[in-house]
């Protein structure tokens, strides 16, 4: 019987991580390890606590007889951040903390190291350019971006020192069942009786459902062309605003109730406000090209759009009622 690989996954107890155990644990060829920060998140023997990630963490217990690492947990994009430097508080976990990891992984033998990164790294928006691709200039525009993008940056060049496969992975917005965020308030808008006023938001952006992600990351881990390369990853399903609240509501089986207001009064009330950055993600368009990952890999998402809706919408009305 030929060896499992053994793989190693921060930030397994995530909503990417969970997913990602959850569908390498099907597989007869994997044993999965998830390293987490404290023993109350230790469910079971395949997980080693190793505390708090920053530059100092003590991998050396988890990464015995690793193939590749995974690396899922960050620091995330935090919408309200209260702490006085937070470029400072992403780059010790999430730049700091990346490359600590994958220095010890390199020291222990690691052959591949897969990164999650975001779509951040390219920018925040595309309603005056094309689809965001992976030959693209970079601009990074918030401190979780900056963050993402510097340990990009820093795992090449160890990948160029060391001979460390690095491959990295930028998705756009991530759902499924356990979302959060700003995907769970439209899910709880979406359940009321309020009509609501986005039937003229015919704006497009990429998202990628959390079992297609997943379904992507396990192709990375072995696949001979994933080395040393990056890929933007989607549903390939571009939706917009009004788009979205229709499919939600049809499964939530409820009426679209869409109300056509212009996009400019959206726009007039974010430059009044304050909050641009806020409408621009309601109504801006934020899309990529997922092509190099389709073609390189062979690749195509398991799981399509609806699908992916109808299984989050699923979730959440379990959950409250």
């Amino acid at each position: 019987m030929p060896q499992k690989s053994k793989i190693l996954l921060t930030g397994s107890t995530g909503f990417v991580g969970s997913a990602l155990v959850s569908e390498l644990q099907k597989l007869s060829g994997f044993h999965v390890v998830g390293a987490v920060r404290s023993a109350v998140s230790a469910t079971s023997d395949d997980v080693v606590v190793v505390g708090n990630i920053d530059g100092t963490t003590d991998y050396s217990s988890a990464l015995t007889g690793v193939n590749v690492v995974i690396h899922a947990a960050a620091r995330a994009h935090v919408m309200r951040d209260e702490v006085t430097n937070p470029l400072a508080e992403y780059r010790q976990v999430n730049v700091e903390g990346t490359l600590n990891l994958a220095k010890q992984a390199v020291a222990a033998g690691v052959k591949r190291f897969v990164y999650i990164s975001s779509v951040k790294v390219n920018g925040e928006s595309t309603s005056v350019l094309p689809a965001f691709a992976e030959t693209n200039a970079v601009v990074p525009e918030d401190p979780y971006g900056v963050s993402k993008h510097e340990a990009e940056e820093g795992l090449r060049l160890l990948a160029e020192e060391t001979g460390l496969e690095v491959v990295i992975v930028r998705p756009p917005l991530v759902y499924g069942p356990g979302v959060k965020a700003n995907f769970l308030s439209l899910l709880k808008l979406s359940a009321t009786k309020l009509p609501l006023p986005f039937g003229s938001v015919n704006n497009k952006r990429s998202m990628v459902y959390v079992g297609n992600l997943a379904d992507f990351i396990i192709r990375c881990i072995e696949h001979p062309k994933a080395a040393n390369q990056t890929f933007l990853v989607s549903d390939g399903h571009d939706v917009s605003l009004s788009e979205l609240i229709r499919l939600i509501r049809q499964s939530m089986k409820k009426p679209a109730w869409l109300i056509p207001v212009p996009v400019s009064l959206f726009q007039l009330a974010g430059k009044l406000t304050g909050k641009m950055a806020l409408v621009d993600r309601l109504v801006g368009d934020l899309q990529v090209d997922s092509r190099k990952a389709r073609e390189r890999l062979n690749w195509t998402p398991p799981y399509r759009f609806e699908e992916g809706i109808k299984a989050t919408v699923a979730e959440f009305i379990n959950r409250n009622t």
